[in-house]
């Protein structure tokens, strides 16, 4: 068996139907596994499972608002059913409010932490009792470079992904002995909408960005296929509580 092929293994993706996200999951696809594309906008989630299936891949996709702890729990259970059970989770479902940390209301924080944080973990929470049914599996939490650095406009999000960070470390000290690896990958600037309204919004954002990166480009989304593809393969099964940055040497500069 080839260490990166995944066929015959299911996984979800949350935040797949845009951006980071469906950059991993077409990767995902690509390497033969079966995928959930999870995301708030029906017409969004069917449009991008279309496009993947009509490059040969297996894609469902499904509509959800994962800050419902039902609807995580909803949609483990269609993926069970679409494919019969659950291989690798991939956490990527995020959002942003930029602002100042004294301009923001409470129901702005929570409704970031609820997205970008509590989603992850109430969705390791109903994936784990299917991963360890198969014998183990794999899951992937999306956190950012503000998981490593501040910033003076994303109080919440920073929380969140360090926040990430931390839960994956917490989940793959627990779940080692059921054969369930679980890493972080922190991307850095990666060209998406998210970012793309982050250039409108700050001002100097986008000569910044290229000025610190030594690979000297904002990153696409297919440069995150790569990482989980091997994160969510054999090859990687002795590789637990790691948050691996994806940025262009972003980080490295210190």
């Amino acid at each position: 068996m080839q260490p990166f092929d995944l066929g015959g293994r299911v996984a979800i993706v949350t935040g797949g139907n845009g951006g980071i996200g469906l950059g991993m999951a077409r990767g995902l696809a690509e390497a033969g596994a079966s995928v959930v594309i999870v995301g708030r906008d029906k017409e969004k989630c069917a449009s991008a499972a279309a496009a993947l299936r009509e490059a040969g891949g297996k894609v469902a996709g499904v509509a959800a608002d994962i800050t419902h702890e039902q609807s995580c729990r909803s949609v483990v259970g269609e993926a069970v059913q679409a494919f019969g059970g659950i291989d690798i989770l991939v956490n990527n479902a995020g959002i942003n409010i930029r602002k100042r940390p004294e301009d923001y209301a409470l129901e702005e924080w929570n409704t970031v932490l609820a997205t970008n944080l509590s989603s992850a973990f109430v969705l390791a929470q109903a994936v784990y009792p299917e991963m360890a049914r198969r014998g183990g599996g794999k899951i992937i939490n999306i956190g950012s470079m503000m998981s490593l650095f501040g910033a003076p406009y994303a109080a919440p999000y920073a929380a969140s992904k360090g926040g990430i960070v931390q839960l994956t470390r917490a989940l793959a000290t627990a779940w080692a002995k059921d054969n369930i690896q679980v890493n972080a990958v922190l991307p850095g600037w990666i060209d998406t909408d998210l970012t793309r309204n982050a250039r409108r919004e700050v001002s100097g954002l986008h000569e910044r960005v290229l000025a610190r990166t030594p690979a000297g480009r904002w990153g696409v989304p297919e440069d995150l296929a790569g990482i989980a593809v091997f994160l969510a393969s054999r090859a990687a099964d002795f590789i637990t509580g790691a948050a691996i940055p994806v940025d262009g040497g972003y980080a490295a500069q210190g």
